[in-house]
């Protein structure tokens, strides 16, 4: 198991030591992304005369939207992959019955050629018995 790292961020202008298995970018991402959300909350107008509950559930609510969000368009892309996958498997199953095809076709070719061969040499034969016997 990995070590739990410390690490002091800073979140809303106050200092705060956050600590978890994650690394230290990582806990650095997470106070960067709250302070995206606050400062985009400060931006609307009334924001301020919000109070310090309505503030949080409002940071809250946001949050939450924003997994949600984010989880429904990974389920959307393992949705494509795992149809992607299965493509790619049909696609393989016909490539491998189209060599199994091919590979038979040539065998087929080969033997109507070996055919043909020994009926040109029957040929060749009769065509020879037969000018042996019109010279008699």
């Amino acid at each position: 198991m990995s070590s739990k790292n410390k690490t002091q961020v800073i979140i809303a202008g106050k200092i705060y030591t956050l600590s978890g298995y994650e690394s230290e970018d990582y806990l650095q991402k997470v106070a960067t992304y709250l302070n995206g959300k606050m400062d985009e909350f400060r931006s609307m107008e009334g924001y301020h005369r919000l109070s310090p509950e309505m503030k949080g559930i409002l940071l809250n609510l946001n949050i939450a939207d924003d997994y949600f969000k984010v989880k429904k368009k990974v389920e959307e892309l393992e949705e494509e992959l795992s149809q992607k996958d299965r493509e790619m498997y049909d696609l393989k199953h016909e490539l491998i019955t189209a060599q199994i095809q091919f590979e038979n076709a040539e065998k087929e070719m080969q033997l109507l050629k070996d055919q043909e061969a020994e009926l040109q040499k029957e040929n060749i034969r009769l065509e020879t018995q037969l000018k042996s016997h019109s010279k008699r």
